[in-house]
């Protein structure tokens, strides 16, 4: 049974790496680092669609307050784990829904063959099913990063660290073990912290952060569409 989603708050901030090492001591002595990880961080290649009018791109661009997107997700150059991933956002308020997906049912999408998902047991996966043909969305761009995540229990708080922002428009290959990619940052040395919570943010989190940080919209969807 898939997990039933919330909405939780996010917020974004750029930093540079000299705040990245003013904050990253004061958030390890009161949070822990994310299990998942592999020596703290682990790698993040996600595969974002759209229609050929580009609304995911434009709602961004415009600022519109209710928007969704859906992805392809896995982590560390690894197809043993696939997920399809809906991000729906309101304001600050976030969402995120998932499904595994195999590799081949991954390799059968991106080629343009989706009978299969009509009779797959995720509702999500036959959503996007409808997606596809009524919003004719396509793969767009392949975004990947180097992210280093804590946790935190009271408020379910995660931050994260997000580095190495790299992309490569959508080709054939798109499950390539080695991707030829670019650098998406505008900046040297530049990272995007991010925080998401439930109800609230402890405030000792929220010191740390605010004194060192400033809010930002950054999108990496749309970062790395800036090429393509």
């Amino acid at each position: 049974m898939e997990k039933r989603p919330r909405y939780r708050h996010e917020l974004k901030y750029e930093i540079s790496y000299f705040d990245y090492l003013t904050m990253r001591p004061r958030l390890k002595a009161i949070m822990q680092s994310d299990p998942h990880t592999v020596g703290g961080k682990y790698k993040i290649r996600s595969i974002y669609f759209d229609n050929y009018k580009d609304k995911a791109l434009l709602e961004k661009i415009n600022g519109e307050q209710k928007r969704e997107k859906f992805r392809i997700r896995c982590y560390n150059d690894s197809f043993d784990v696939i997920s399809l991933e809906k991000k729906m956002k309101i304001n600050d308020l976030c969402m995120k829904a998932a499904a595994r997906i195999t590799e081949d049912e991954c390799r059968k999408l991106l080629a343009g063959d989706t009978a299969w998902m009509t009779e797959h047991e995720s509702g999500l996966v036959r959503e996007f099913y409808t997606k596809i043909k009524s919003g004719l969305l396509r793969p767009k761009v392949l975004v990947s990063y180097t992210r280093e995540p804590y946790i935190y229990t009271a408020g379910n708080v995660r931050v994260t660290f997000d580095t190495d922002i790299r992309t490569t428009a959508f080709h054939t290959e798109f499950l390539e073990k080695d991707v030829l990619d670019i650098a998406a940052a505008d900046e040297s040395g530049k990272m995007i912290l991010e925080v998401k919570f439930d109800d609230f943010l402890p405030e000792i989190i929220s010191d740390i952060v605010q004194i060192n940080a400033r809010q930002t919209a950054f999108s990496k969807y749309a970062a790395c569409r800036k090429f393509g």
